[in-house]
């Protein structure tokens, strides 16, 4: 029990600070929770925190806004702002009679996945599979030292990676109704592969 005592009064502090500043429960609870889960996925928690914020708000809001809702340093909201419009995430919207820049959430859920499944294949699928191609290409070297069975196996890879990237490209490009009309199907799409040939599942 006091193992977990100081995770749970750190908890606590969060929730009290976010509470002082009047969010609905269900916003705090989620914005809370989306920080947690993007610590899981390698986001930094602030970037998560002020993602939801803005997706739940109803109206734009400065980094003003946002550091004393949450309750976060204005640096660190600044930093945090840059790395969602990379993202595409959250863009700037003018609102009369103010000069200080204003933000706002993607809120299309479609839109919204997509930009992050475009910014993860730039970051991590896109050099793997640049590096993998590199590493095929050296075996062709003179004295690489290879044996037949690496080669093998590392053309196997490579042919893996390559066919995993070119499905990840087309699932971007398909309109997000298709895309959703193919999901809603589930199995009967795996069932359709028992009338393909092994040649078209590239066995």
């Amino acid at each position: 029990m006091s193992l977990d005592r100081p995770v749970y009064l750190s908890f606590i502090s969060v929730m009290t600070e976010i509470n002082d500043r009047a969010l609905p429960l269900a916003v705090e609870q989620i914005v809370l929770r989306w920080g947690d889960l993007g610590g899981q996925w390698g986001v930094n928690r602030s970037v998560a925190q002020i993602q939801a914020l803005l997706y739940l708000s109803e109206r734009p809001l400065t980094a003003e806004d946002i550091a004393t809702t949450l309750g976060l340093a204005r640096s660190n909201v600044s930093n945090s702002l840059k790395e969602l419009l990379t993202w595409k995430l959250i863009h700037r919207v003018p609102v009369l009679g103010d000069r200080r820049d204003h933000y706002q959430a993607e809120t299309d859920l479609w839109q919204m996945a997509t930009k992050v499944a475009q910014g993860r294949k730039a970051r991590e699928i896109d050099p793997m599979v640049a590096a993998i191609n590199e590493a095929v290409a050296g075996v062709d070297a003179q004295g690489s030292g290879v044996s037949p069975e690496v080669r093998a196996r590392l053309e196997r890879l490579q042919g893996f990676v390559n066919t995993v990237d070119g499905w990840y490209q087309q699932m971007l490009d398909v309109p997000p109704d298709t895309l959703m009309r193919l999901i809603r199907m589930g199995s009967k799409v795996v069932g359709l592969l028992k009338f393909v040939g092994p040649r078209e599942r590239g066995a």
